[in-house]
C-alpha cells in the first residue's frame, strides 16, 4: 500500500485504485496500526476518481522532521576524510565511522522539503553541489517504522569540506531535501537482505 500527499489531500494507492483519506497527514502517519488501518479503509470505502487527486504532489511529511545519518559506509568515510583533510577535520569522520553513536544531523522540516517533480535548490555561495540519493524510513511518534520512501539530500560539499562545523550550512536550506513521491506501507518490515537499485537518466 502507498500513501500519497497531494495538494488535494491524502490518498491511498492500493493496486492502482485511489482512496481519499479525510484526515491530516499527522493523523494518518502516527498510527501504530497503520497498515491494518489502511487495509480496513480500503475495504470499507469506494475508490476515488483519479481526477480528484490533481497533479501536484506534496512531500509526504506533516509536522515531522527529516533527519539524516552520515558516514554510513566506507567509501563515504574515505571521501569525507579527503575533503576535510586541509581543514584538519579528517579525524572526525574516521572516529564517527566506528563509533557507537552515529552521525545524525537535522536536514529539513515541511517548509524546506520539496515533493516529487519539484525543483531542489543549491546554495549560490557554493561551488560544488551534489545530490545524494537516500533510503528513507518513516517513523511515527511512537518511534515505530511504519513505512519507507526515498529522498534526495542536496549537499554543498565544498562548504562541508572546508570545516566540519559548517555541516548545517552545507545541508540545511530551502529546497535542500526532496522526498517522495509516496510512502510505501508494507504489512511486514523490509527484510535486511533487501537490495536497492538506482537508475540515473539525463536528458531523457
Amino acid at each position: 500500500m502507498k500513501l500519497i500527499n497531494t495538494a488535494s489531500g491524502i490518498f491511498l494507492d492500493h493496486k492502482g485504485e485511489y482512496f481519499h483519506l479525510p484526515l491530516s497527514w499527522d493523523e494518518v502517519i502516527n498510527r501504530s496500526d497503520l497498515h491494518s488501518f489502511l487495509k480496513d479503509f480500503e475495504r470499507e470505502n469506494s475508490p476515488t476518481p483519479t481526477e480528484r487527486m490533481g497533479e501536484f504532489l506534496m512531500p509526504p511529511i506533516g509536522s515531522q522532521e527529516i533527519w539524516a545519518s552520515g558516514v554510513t559506509y566506507l567509501r563515504s568515510r574515505e571521501a569525507r576524510m579527503e575533503e576535510s583533510k586541509e581543514a584538519g577535520g579528517d579525524d572526525f569522520y574516521e572516529r564517527v565511522y566506528d563509533a557507537d553513536r552515529p552521525e545524525l544531523f537535522f536536514k529539513a522540516g515541511q517548509g524546506k522539503a520539496v515533493g516529487s517533480g519539484q525543483k531542489v535548490r543549491i546554495r549560490k555561495d557554493a561551488n560544488w553541489n551534489v545530490p545524494e540519493p537516500e533510503f528513507t524510513l518513516v517513523i511515527n511518534s511512537q518511534e515505530e517504522i511504519v513505512g519507507y520512501t526515498i529522498g534526495n539530500d542536496m549537499s554543498s560539499r565544498d562548504i562541508e569540506g572546508e570545516n566540519p562545523l559548517y555541516l548545517p550550512q552545507a545541508k540545511t536550506y530551502d529546497g535542500s531535501a526532496a522526498i517522495g513521491p509516496c510512502v510505501w506501507v508494507p504489512e511486514q518490515p523490509m527484510s535486511a537482505a533487501t537490495t536497492i537499485s538506482l537508475e540515473i537518466l539525463r536528458k531523457g
